[in-house]
């Protein structure tokens, strides 16, 4: 198989495919792949009619709609990075949940520990999470969330059972009202796009956490603000932002009960370390005239 490395090719993952047997080749040297990691402004007006697979280096595909559109009705077929993430962004999450439990950002040089002692919350305390999008990542965290005790509630859209969770529903009002944690995984569609708002927000907890390791948009930031702000919310963990970067003069970081990271749940080093495997394996699997492990489904765009 010959491969092309788009915009900018990186040694790594190029390396790992070399060492499967495939070619690193240019675009204009017609290969049978592309092996993608920039934004829908970097991808080709055109590809060569040798080109059957384009694999996405990203979970997340949303601004790419254009392209699966143009592209796929030429026969060309997608794969996303989905299970590349689990363990990192897992991991990442849970840092951010108890951050945010632990009021780590409100800890002040004056020794307050006396406003701790009132304020701080524990995983382990009878508490109960509902996982907004159960895939890898969502599978993952609730094995990394299982010695906290804790009851974990997946959310999908099939109510299919998810493993590992206490139970598994659709998205309802009595899922916003009855949980102390959100963990939002789910893809960004129109249909999830700003999901916690300001009416689900009205039907939380006045204790309840989100964190957000998905996609900005599907949190109303000015909704989240005004409820932290005014304690209509406990408290919030932000790996990605709308918008984003969040400008510097933006108020959630001046709230000690919104705890920020720069949209590094996951890292590129990760990302490269990983993504030739993936490519490999989905090459394997399209050549075999199967479905490809990450497919992604141009329709619903993930």
């Amino acid at each position: 198989m010959k491969f092309a490395y788009l915009p900018k090719p990186k040694d790594e993952p190029i390396a790992a495919l070399e060492a499967k047997g495939h070619t690193h080749v240019g675009l204009e040297d017609n290969p049978d792949m592309v092996v993608f990691g920039g934004g829908p402004e970097d991808f080709p007006d055109e590809l060569p009619a040798s080109v059957k697979v384009v694999q996405i280096i990203y979970a997340g595909v949303e601004n790419l709609q254009d392209v699966f559109a143009k592209h796929s009705k030429n026969g060309v077929r997608f794969a996303n990075a989905g299970g590349l993430y689990d363990d990192t962004v897992a991991e990442s999450t849970l840092a951010l949940l108890l951050a945010v439990e632990h009021r780590l950002k409100a800890v002040t040089e004056q020794w307050n520990n006396t406003q701790l002692f009132e304020e701080k919350q524990y995983l382990f305390d009878n508490k109960k999470l509902a996982l907004i999008g159960a895939g890898g990542i969502g599978k993952t965290l609730i094995r990394f969330l299982e010695p906290f005790g804790m009851e974990v509630t997946a959310v999908n859209r099939s109510g299919n059972p998810v493993e590992g969770a206490d139970r598994t529903v659709t998205l309802s009002d009595e899922v916003w009202a009855e949980h102390d944690y959100f963990v939002l995984l789910t893809p960004l569609t129109e249909e999830t796009r700003h999901m916690v708002n300001a009416e689900t927000i009205a039907k939380m907890r006045d204790s309840a956490v989100i964190v957000n390791v998905g996609r900005g948009p599907l949190v109303d930031t000015e909704a989240l603000t005004q409820a932290l702000g005014s304690g209509t919310l406990r408290g919030a963990g932000l790996d990605v932002t709308e918008p984003e970067p969040l400008p510097a003069d933006h108020e959630l970081w001046d709230l000690d009960n919104c705890v920020i990271t720069p949209h590094v749940a996951n890292i590129p080093r990760f990302t490269l370390r990983r993504i030739g495997g993936l490519a490999a394996k989905n090459w394997e699997l399209f050549e075999a005239g199967e479905t490809m492990s990450t497919e992604v489904d141009v329709k619903t765009g993930y």
